[in-house]
C-alpha cells in the first residue's frame, strides 16, 4: 500500500526521484564504501516527511521499539540482515541478551520485544530479557497480546560480564535509550559486545549532533548526484540552554527561529513552492517525541511565552534545557484523507520493512506521534518490488519505497559518523 500524495506529480521531488533511479549504480556502490568505513548502528528507525516538493529526515532512533508493526512478509528480510549483522560481529555467538525499557511495558512494547526475538532467534541465536531495572528483582511472566508469554529476568554482573541467570551472552543488545543515563552495570565490559554502544544513549546524544553529520553526509550526497542537498536535507540551528520563564530566557530562540524561517524562506523562493514555512523547537536530547512546538512566526513565539509566563501550564509544549529548532517539514501523503509519514526500519546496513504513522486529527505541518496514531505497514515485501524506471514519476509504489529507503541509510550513515565522534575509545586515540 501507498499513500495518495496531495501535491501535483511534477516538480523538485519528482525530479529527485529520476535522479535517484537513473544513478542507483553509483548510490549503491557508495553506500557500500561507505560501510567499508564506517561502522552501522546494529539497528535504527528514521521518520521520514515526504512534502511533495521535499523528502527528508525528522528524527533517527537508535533503539527502535514498533517493530510488530513491520508487515510480516518483511521478516525475512529482517532474519537475513540480523544474520549478516551477527556474522561481521560475533559469528561464534550463541546467545543475546535484549535489554529492554525500563518501567512496566505497554502491550506494544511487548509486542515489539517479542518480534525482535523472532528475528533474532531466526537469524540463530538463544535470546533472553534482561532488565537493568532495579524494581525488577525476580524472573517475570509476562503476557503478551497474541496470548504466548515473555520471561523477564533481572540481568546480572559477574565480574565484567553481564546475563542472566544461566546464561552468558556474546552481545548485548540495548533495547532501551538510558535517557537516565548508562547504569554501572553496563560500563566497562571489556568481554562482551554491547550495541548499540552507551554513546548511543540520550545522555550522550544530541539531535543537533546528528543533524550536523547528516547535513555532512547529504552534501557529499547530493554532490555525487548532481541534486541541492536541500531537498533531503532540514535546515537546522541551534540554542544552549534556555528557559522561556526567565526574563532573557527567549532571546536565543528568537534570534534563531527568526534566522532559520527567513533561510527556509529564501529556500521556497527558490522552488517556487507557496506553502507557508514553519519551524518546530523541540528538544536537544530524548526522544518520543515530547516537549515539540511548531513556530510559523516569531510573533507567534512571542505570544506563546507570553502566555507561559503568565501560565506556567500552558507552556508545557515549549522544551526547556538544550533545544534545537529544525526547519518544519510538511507531510503530503495520505491514508484515506488522514496525514500519513513513513517510519523507515534497518538492521546493520539493511532496510528491512517500515510502517506508515497515520493520524486523523493532525495537521500536515504537526508531530503525528502523538496519541490516536495509527500504523500502516509498509509493503516493501511482495512483487514487484524492484524499482521500474519506465513508470511515471511518483506513482510507483517501489520508486517511492527505494526513494524512502535511500533517505533511512543516509540518516544510518549519518549515525554511524555520529558514534564515532563520540566513542571514547577514538577520542582518547587523539
Amino acid at each position: 500500500m501507498v499513500p495518495h500524495l496531495v501535491t501535483a506529480l511534477s516538480g523538485p521531488l519528482n525530479e529527485l526521484e529520476q535522479r535517484l533511479l537513473d544513478a542507483t549504480p553509483v548510490i549503491e556502490r557508495w553506500f557500500r564504501l561507505e560501510w567499508m568505513e564506517h561502522t552501522p548502528p546494529l539497528y535504527g528507525s528514521v521518520d521520514i516527511r515526504n512534502a511533495g516538493f521535499k523528502l527528508a529526515p525528522v528524527d533517527t532512533n537508535l533503539h527502535p521499539g514498533g517493530w510488530h508493526n513491520l508487515a510480516a512478509a518483511t521478516l525475512p528480510l529482517a532474519v537475513q540482515a540480523a544474520q549478516a549483522a551477527i556474522e561481521k560481529i560475533c559469528p561464534e555467538a550463541r546467545n543475546l541478551l535484549i535489554v529492554p525499557e525500563n518501567g512496566q511495558p505497554s502491550s506494544f512494547y511487548l509486542a515489539s520485544l517479542q518480534r525482535l526475538e523472532q528475528i533474532f532467534r531466526m537469524a540463530g541465536l538463544n535470546v533472553r530479557f534482561g532488565s537493568i531495572d532495579p524494581a525488577v528483582k525476580r524472573s517475570t511472566t509476562l503476557a503478551l497480546p497474541d496470548g504466548s508469554q515473555l520471561v523477564l529476568e533481572p540481568a546480572q554482573r559477574v565480574r565484567h560480564r553481564v546475563g542472566v541467570k544461566h546464561f552468558d551472552p556474546c552481545t548485548i543488545m540495548l533495547n532501551n535509550d538510558l535517557a537516565a543515563g548508562p547504569p554501572g552495570i553496563l560500563e566497562e565490559l571489556y568481554e562482551q559486545y554491547l550495541l548499540p554502544p552507551l554513546q548511543a544513549g540520550w545522555t550522550v546524544r544530541r539531535k543537533s549532533r546528528h543533524f550536523k553529520c547528516y547535513e555532512e553526509v547529504s552534501k557529499r550526497f547530493g554532490k555525487l548526484i548532481g541534486v541541492d542537498p536541500w531537498l533531503i536535507n532540514p535546515l537546522y540551528l541551534t540554542c544552549g540552554e534556555i528557559d522561556i520563564h526567565e526574563p532573557r530566557g527567549g532571546e536565543c530562540l528568537r534570534t534563531n527561529v527568526d534566522a532559520l524561517l527567513t533561510k527556509i524562506r529564501r529556500k521556497y523562493k527558490e522552488y517556487g513552492i507557496k506553502e507557508k514555512p514553519f519551524v518546530v523547537v523541540k528538544a536537544d536530547q530524548g526522544g518520543r517525541g515530547m516537549g515539540m512546538m511548531t513556530v510559523r512566526d516569531v510573533k507567534d513565539l512571542d505570544r506563546l511565552t507570553d502566555q507561559s509566563r503568565r501560565e506556567p501550564t500552558a507552556g508545557a509544549d515549549i522544551p526547556r534545557g538544550e533545544v534545537i529548532i529544525q526547519e518544519g517539514v510538511l507531510t503530503h501523503e495520505r491514508i484515506h484523507d488522514a496525514a500519513a509519514e513513513p517510519v523507515v526500519y534497518l538492521i546493520d546496513r539493511y532496510v528491512v520493512g517500515g510502517f506508515y504513522r497515520v493520524h486523523a486529527e493532525r495537521g500536515v505541518d504537526e508531530n503525528l506521534n502523538a496519541p490516536g496514531t495509527k500504523f500502516v505497514p509498509l509493503a516493501f515485501a511482495g512483487a514487484p518490488q524492484l524499482p521500474q524506471t519506465s513508470a511515471a514519476a511518483g506513482a510507483s509504489a517501489p520508486n517511492r519505497f527505494y526513494m524512502y529507503g535511500v533517505i533511512g541509510r543516509l540518516a544510518l550513515v549519518a549515525a554511524s559518523y555520529e558514534l564515532e565522534v563520540t566513542d571514547p575509545e577514538l577520542q582518547a586515540m587523539d
